[in-house]
């Protein structure tokens, strides 16, 4: 076990686990952040996406050791009400079915837009290619892009 120092949606916690407990075990299991997913444990579904120092990351496989000092958001700090603007495309497009890969799909979004404010539909499907939609939303979550994009634009 060791002690770990982490920037969490702007907050400090200090945590003691091994150093290869992945940061998703991290995020829900010790500081009990259900935003971020479990999805496949390998790094290939995009579930588990945050942000660390701006740049989307898969969680699952990242171990804590690795993100020891980092800035690292996660789905809750997007917004205390849920009223990002990705957020709010997602709810006006209706994106959702089942809605379990939507956390890691709107963090991959959300880190699109901040580099890129008005993408293309071929760089949209290239920042969103990591993350699986079982329900097959993709055409959706285009739009919601596209949406949030116009919105945040205004």
């Amino acid at each position: 076990m060791a002690n770990y120092t982490l920037e969490i949606n702007n907050n400090s916690y200090s945590v003691d686990v091994t150093p290869d407990t992945p940061l998703l075990w991290v995020l829900r299991d010790v500081l009990k952040l259900y935003g971020t997913k479990y999805g496949c444990g390998i790094a290939q579904c995009g579930a588990c996406t945050v942000h660390i120092n701006g740049l989307p990351m898969r969680s699952c496989s990242i171990p804590i050791e690795k993100v020891n000092g980092q800035s690292i958001r996660t789905i809750e700090g997007l917004s205390d009400t849920a009223d990002h603007p990705v957020q709010l495309a997602w709810e006006e497009v209706d994106v959702p079915q089942c809605g379990y890969c939507q956390s890691g799909q709107i963090m991959s979004a959300v880190a699109l837009l901040e580099r890129n404010p008005n993408p293309s539909d071929e760089e949209i499907n290239r920042a969103m290619k990591g993350n699986i939609c079982r329900c097959g939303t993709y055409a959706r979550i285009r739009s919601a892009i596209k949406t949030a994009a116009k919105n945040m634009e205004s």
